[in-house]
C-alpha cells in the first residue's frame, strides 16, 4: 500500500477529536471531514446579532469549506484536480441548491464522483454543512 500518513494542518481548526484533517495511504489522500470553522473557531457563513438572530449563508459556508478542503490537500501537495470523490454532508437539503451552485464554481462534470445527503446535525449549531473528500495523488 505504500506509505500511511496522518496530518494535523497548522493554521487550520483544531480537530474536534482524535483525528487527522488528512490521511494518506498509498496513492490516496483523505480528508476527514471539514467544515467552515476556522482557526479561531469562528464560522465563515455565520453571524449573529445582539439579540442572538442568526444568519447562515450555505453559500459562503460552501465556499469556505472547499476552500479549507483545498489548504489541507495543498498541505500534501495535492490540488482540487485531484479529488476524485466528495461526500457532503447537509443539515437540510433546503440548502442543496445555494451548496450546488457553489460546488459547480469548482467542479464540472469531469470532477469528483459525489454523494450528498442530509443529515440531523452537525458538531455546531451554527454549521451547516461538511464535506469529505478523497484525492489521488501518486506519491513522489
Amino acid at each position: 500500500m505504500g506509505n500511511v500518513e496522518s496530518k494535523v494542518i497548522a493554521g487550520k481548526a483544531k480537530p474536534r477529536g482524535k483525528y487527522p484533517h488528512i490521511k494518506r495511504a498509498g496513492d490516496f489522500l483523505i480528508v476527514s471531514g471539514t467544515s467552515a470553522r476556522r482557526a479561531d473557531n469562528t464560522i465563515a457563513g455565520a453571524q449573529a446579532d445582539e439579540f442572538g438572530t442568526t444568519h447562515l449563508d450555505i453559500r459562503e459556508q460552501t465556499r469556505a469549506v472547499i476552500q479549507n478542503v483545498h489548504d489541507i490537500l495543498r498541505s500534501a501537495g495535492a490540488e482540487l484536480k485531484d479529488v476524485v470523490e466528495v461526500t457532503t454532508y447537509l443539515v437540510t437539503m433546503n440548502d442543496f441548491a445555494g451548496y450546488n451552485d457553489v460546488y459547480g464554481e469548482y467542479f464540472g462534470y469531469d470532477g469528483p464522483a459525489r454523494t450528498t445527503v442530509a443529515v440531523h446535525q452537525l458538531p455546531h449549531p451554527h454549521l451547516l454543512i461538511e464535506i469529505r473528500a478523497v484525492a489521488y495523488k501518486p506519491e513522489r
